[in-house]
């Protein structure tokens, strides 16, 4: 069947490759810069936890500290029995995090020493905590939170507090002078998550690369070679203008088509060369684990110089952390989810560390969430909250414990019960500003300087105040990148 220029382009569009950030504007054409002035040879990827991870039950005081109560605190406000969050001492110990015995690190809770321990769901974390290769950064948060999920979640995306505008990743992609003609990021998902999207370079989102195919027509499938050859002359006949807008989506297109050539070959690449480690992915049986292993397939591409790959950036999700109710504490909704996440990114560093030696300490993952849970337990579950963990996760970090616990004492809570954001140096419980964690990895592993990252024409993190210690703590915040 024959069809109009009108439907191929509806039909084979970008949306049919799972999704492309397609470029509004051809800027700085002749200024971009080398791949090793910007991450180099490493690898970077966002994992977000979607939905509000209870922060609390994720790390726990064990006990009250020499100069705290915070255990005291967590017991008053988290139940035992059925439907009890409370998770107990004897049940913590084994996964106690700190630093209290190593003078060279961070105590386990700065000024209130309290010990501390994970998630018994995040048993694979652990592991990796222990080998020196997770920083566990406490009480990240921002000014004035929010306790929507979309406003809150587009605040950790783009690093602004208008929650608005191009994401904190893909400014820096902007600046980091990558064209329509690359692709240097790629999400695990059906769209482009908020904080890769700009308006320079192209993204790629795709649920798994084996199944990437573009042009895609499931109506009429028996035309794809012609609609492929239209394809490839439209979009070159458009990256051939010299009008701006024409230019940038033609270059993005084609990209687009060249990466369906290249990147559905990893996975028959990393299946017959890795059988064993498809077997343990297999073993996982869940989202998490799937999408690292489809990061592993492209960094295992790059490892055998496989061409036309050039995607160094990652993103994924994992949703289900909406717990207001069947939370669980040894078991549950909120177990189930750690234990899913923990074993997968142990199992995706052990697959990295296997492929190459050092590579490992060539990947850096940070995990987040939009916000935390409310320190109260509600009856089975917990509603939205403030202050929550990040988890920075890589061979080349310097593991343990950073920032201070949320005060979660009852009698300064507010009036929705979640704690106070404050960066009151003199306050024991300040808080970490999202942007300084962001800071420190763009400063110090995607190797951009302190003049690009705040730019007052272009900043890539965008402050209140013409001060810039007021939030930048990151020439402090030594996470020791390698």
């Amino acid at each position: 069947m024959s069809i109009t220029r009108r439907q191929f382009i509806k039909r084979t569009g970008v949306a049919a490759a799972g999704a492309l950030v397609v470029p509004n504007v051809w800027r700085h054409p002749f200024v971009r810069r080398a791949f090793a002035e910007t991450i180099g040879d490493r690898f970077f990827i966002s994992l977000f936890l979607d939905g509000g991870n209870d922060g609390l039950n994720t790390v726990v005081p064990v006990s009250d500290g020499s100069m705290g109560t915070l255990r005291t605190f967590y017991e008053g406000l988290r139940t035992t029995g059925a439907g009890g969050l409370q998770l107990s001492p004897t049940v913590l110990n084994p996964y106690s995090i700190g630093n209290d015995n190593n003078p060279n690190l961070p105590m386990a809770t700065p000024r209130t020493h309290t010990p501390l321990a994970v998630h018994p769901g995040l048993a694979g974390l652990k592991t990796l905590y222990d080998l020196g290769k997770v920083a566990v950064i406490q009480g990240c948060g921002y000014p004035d939170y929010s306790l929507s999920h979309d406003t809150s979640r587009k605040t950790w995306q783009t690093a602004t507090l208008a929650a608005s505008g191009p994401g904190w990743v893909g400014r820096y992609l902007e600046s980091a002078g990558y064209t329509g003609n690359d692709i240097p990021a790629l999400d695990i998902d059906s769209e482009i998550a908020a904080d890769f999207q700009q308006g320079t370079t192209s993204v790629i989102a795709v649920d798994d690369l084996e199944n990437f195919i573009f042009p895609y027509d499931g109506d009429y499938s028996d035309d794809d070679a012609a609609k492929r050859t239209a394809f490839a002359a439209l979009y070159a006949q458009a990256a051939s203008s010299v009008q701006a807008a024409r230019h940038s989506i033609g270059s993005a297109g084609a990209a687009t088509l060249g990466a369906t050539d290249n990147y559905p070959g990893l996975n028959d690449l990393y299946n017959n060369d890795r059988p064993s480690w498809v077997a343990q992915y297999n073993t996982l049986d869940r989202s998490t684990g799937y999408g690292l292993r489809e990061i592993a397939k492209v960094i295992y591409g790059i490892q055998n110089g496989v061409s036309g790959i050039n995607a160094r950036h990652f993103q994924l999700n994992n949703g289900g952390y909406d717990t207001h109710s069947n939370q669980g504490a040894e078991t549950g909704a909120h177990f189930d989810l750690h234990q899913e996440l923990g074993n997968a990114i142990e199992l995706f560093y052990n697959d990295i560390a296997n492929m190459a030696a050092g590579l490992e300490n060539k990947v850096l993952i940070i995990v987040w969430s939009e916000f935390s849970r409310r320190p109260e337990q509600n009856d089975s579950g917990t509603d939205h909250g403030s202050q929550g963990p990040m988890f920075v996760i890589g061979g080349g970090v310097n593991g343990g414990v950073y920032g201070s616990h949320p005060n979660i004492d009852p009698a300064v809570a507010g009036d929705d019960g979640n704690t106070a954001y404050s960066q009151d140096p003199t306050n024991p419980y300040r808080s970490t500003d999202i942007r300084d964690v962001y800071g420190t990895i763009l400063k110090h592993w995607l190797n951009m300087g302190e003049p690009t990252i705040f730019n007052p024409m272009a900043p890539v993190l965008t402050l209140d105040s013409g001060d810039p210690n007021l939030y930048w703590t990151a020439h402090n915040f030594d996470l020791g990148f390698v």
